[in-house]
């Protein structure tokens, strides 16, 4: 608290000085020196950044000096110690452009919206933060607030009246599925929008870190929100997107934490659900179910596989945390003509790739499995470029970004995936799966 408070009294003295330094007092008379504005949060390979803030106008302009505006966010949630530079801190304004007041770019109007910096090492720019609450791990929301100054004006915005989640603001958020003794499972959906007769379902299990009751944190903790994107929607011709989420974790038994070795307590609903999702949406093909995950989700999307195989057209799956030595030979024989894409890292720790996927690859195989493909990599790198391409190294875990953007398309032994004849991408290799 002490921390928030020097930095509020530091940026209420940082304005006095732009005010106390004119000596044309008159141009402050009529301007308040609050005003509204509006944040943006995104999904990035490495999660949730704020990366635009959308100022309200008492005027309308026809241009925006974006060196004239410095940006200031704080961060904090309570009950947990955040480090000085990840709790308060100048944000870098990149561009800045007139727009309305969702962002869009406009020619004059009564918006402005500021561009901010985000990069994976800048952890002022996210809303969320990872931490132990009641035991359990898990990424959560912050109280994410920001102060703009124009510093040739003096002009503050320090009153937040909304957020804007790109493609996240697409899904039904307010999905509940009730199951079992008044127990409730949360889930999103995304409906695609002028679709031409029954189209696939896609269906995203999320790690461990985004359990709960709010789907946003499933959708936004490892982009699955991208799913419902223009570019992967077009190669399925538009289709359904359901990212159910565990009110804890997927691999929670009724004692503690199972790799397969016992049951767990949520496949039964969580398949229960997806039944009666596509039982009430008749515009979902039920030969184009599509079932994957990340971890904690990847054991889940392997479990329902494995249960009912013969209910799903294909599964893609990263950082798979099914340990192998717990699926039996009979397990094996009943997926093996299910087609399934997994992507690992070799440096991943806490998804061993040599205790989960692969020997359970080399299993499917040696059954006579002939779709099923393997993209292992030696490290998660930054698949834009943008952060210093393969020279930048994510945590080993993180292998679902090559899922999420689609970028996966070689197997085991590097050489490209074919549908056709034509090399494919993970999402172009999956909408071409149809269960018989």
């Amino acid at each position: 608290m002490m921390k928030k408070t020097l930095f509020l009294l530091a940026i209420t003295l940082f304005i006095g000085q732009f005010v106390c330094a004119s000596n044309d007092f008159s141009k402050f008379e009529n301007k308040a020196f609050t005003g509204d504005y509006r944040w943006v949060v995104e999904g990035f390979d490495w999660g949730p950044a704020v990366n635009k803030v959308i100022l309200s106008l008492g005027e309308t302009v026809k241009n925006v000096q974006a060196n004239q505006y410095q940006v200031y966010a704080t961060r904090s949630l309570e009950g947990v110690e955040m480090a000085a530079e990840t709790a308060s801190g100048a944000r870098s304004v990149v561009y800045g452009y007139v727009s309305d007041e969702n962002g869009t770019r406009l020619d004059e109007g009564k918006h402005i919206t500021l561009v901010l910096a985000v990069s994976p090492v800048m952890p002022l720019s996210s809303p969320f933060q990872y931490t132990r609450i009641n035991n359990r791990g898990g990424n959560y929301w912050v109280d994410y607030r920001l102060t703009v100054i124009h510093t040739k004006s003096g002009q503050v915005w320090n009153n937040p009246v909304g957020k804007i989640m790109p493609l996240v603001d697409d899904f039904d958020l307010n999905k509940k599925y009730d199951y079992g003794n008044n127990q409730t499972m949360s889930y999103a959906v995304y409906s695609p929008v002028n679709i031409k007769g029954k189209v696939p379902l896609i269906i995203w299990l999320h790690g461990g870190g985004e359990g709960g009751y709010d789907p946003t944190v499933a959708l936004l903790g490892n982009k699955a929100a991208n799913y419902a994107s223009p570019e992967i929607q077009a190669l399925f011709g538009g289709a359904y997107v359901m990212v159910p989420q565990a009110p804890t974790f997927w691999m929670q038994a009724a004692d503690g934490m199972t790799r397969g070795n016992v049951n767990d307590i949520y496949n039964e609903a969580l398949f229960a659900l997806i039944q009666e999702y596509v039982a009430n949406n008749p515009n979902i093909d039920p030969k184009r179910i599509y079932l994957g995950g990340c971890s904690n989700g990847g054991y889940m999307s392997l479990k329902l596989i494995m249960e009912h195989p013969d209910y799903f057209a294909a599964g893609y799956i990263s950082a798979l945390a099914y340990h192998n030595e717990f699926i039996s030979d009979a397990q094996v024989q009943k997926i093996k003509n299910v087609p399934i894409w997994f992507i690992h890292s070799q440096d991943d720790p806490t998804t061993v790739a040599d205790q989960t996927v692969v020997p359970l690859y080399k299993r499917l195989k040696a059954a006579g499995a002939k779709n099923v493909v393997f993209s292992y990599y030696d490290h998660v790198t930054d698949v834009t470029g943008f952060f210093g391409g393969e020279n930048f190294r994510y945590p080993g875990h993180w292998s679902w970004i090559y899922s999420h953007a689609n970028t996966a398309k070689t197997d085991f032994d590097g050489s490209p995936v074919l549908v056709n004849g034509k090399p494919v991408t993970i999402m172009e290799w999956m909408a071409a799966q149809k269960r018989k």
